[in-house]
């Protein structure tokens, strides 16, 4: 066989089409999955059906089984998918070098997003859902992974002087609870966007409801 001439054009390689082969799966997987949050949002994960989300990605639904084994399983990816930026939010903190507040500030921002993105119904609802018990022990320990962090946030604060001394465990609570209640009245035609509400929540929660020197009363 002769040797390819030095000027041929290269071939393709089989290792870069299985690449792109794959990146294709999961951008699809993604959409799945965005599709089934989206569904779970307008109507509630029981009255939502694989072929509504077939229907509204507009193939069969053996495509979707293609990328998810059943709808208890799109609900735990859906949570996963929600609660990944504030578990990112928190590995980001540690290494900020700033007060426990500010640390907190941006962990806080991270959460109030998501909760306000097309996942946060299936963030704060999937633990009340019949999942199978190895997707509720997973969903507890992340759950518990978020809180956790915030409470040692706290903590750090008021050792630095950042935070008010406080109890971590209720304080964390009331933050979590308030921030989670975003998804039970959010949707994403209202005039704020979750990047809005995040920042409004923050302020509530670093300036309390005491009235400031030169404050004007609403009536």
């Amino acid at each position: 066989m002769d040797e390819a001439s030095p000027d041929a054009a290269p071939r393709a390689s089989p290792w870069r089409a299985s690449r792109e082969r794959a990146h294709d799966r999961q951008v699809k997987r993604e959409a799945v999955i965005r599709a089934a949050a989206h569904a779970f949002n307008r109507k509630g994960y029981h009255n939502t059906s694989l072929d509504d989300i077939a229907a509204a990605l507009e193939v069969s639904k053996p495509t979707v089984y293609y990328y998810v084994s059943n709808k208890e399983q799109l609900l735990f990816e859906c949570f996963v998918a929600g609660i990944e930026p504030i578990r990112s939010g928190l590995r980001q903190a540690r290494a900020l070098k700033a007060s426990a507040r500010e640390r907190l500030k941006a962990v806080l921002d991270h959460y109030g997003r998501a909760v306000a993105s097309e996942f946060g119904w299936s963030m704060v609802r999937a633990e009340d859902q019949d999942l199978p018990p190895a997707m509720s022990a997973h969903i507890k320990s992340l759950k518990s992974e978020i809180d956790q962090g915030i409470r040692r946030l706290l903590r750090e604060g008021a050792q630095d002087g950042s935070i008010h001394p406080c109890d971590p465990k209720m304080t964390a609570f009331a933050l979590a609870g308030a921030l989670n209640w975003i998804a039970h009245w959010y949707r994403e035609d209202r005039s704020m966007t979750g990047a809005d509400i995040a920042a409004a929540f923050i302020t509530v929660f670093e300036n309390g409801l005491m009235p400031r020197t030169g404050s004007r009363v609403e009536r």
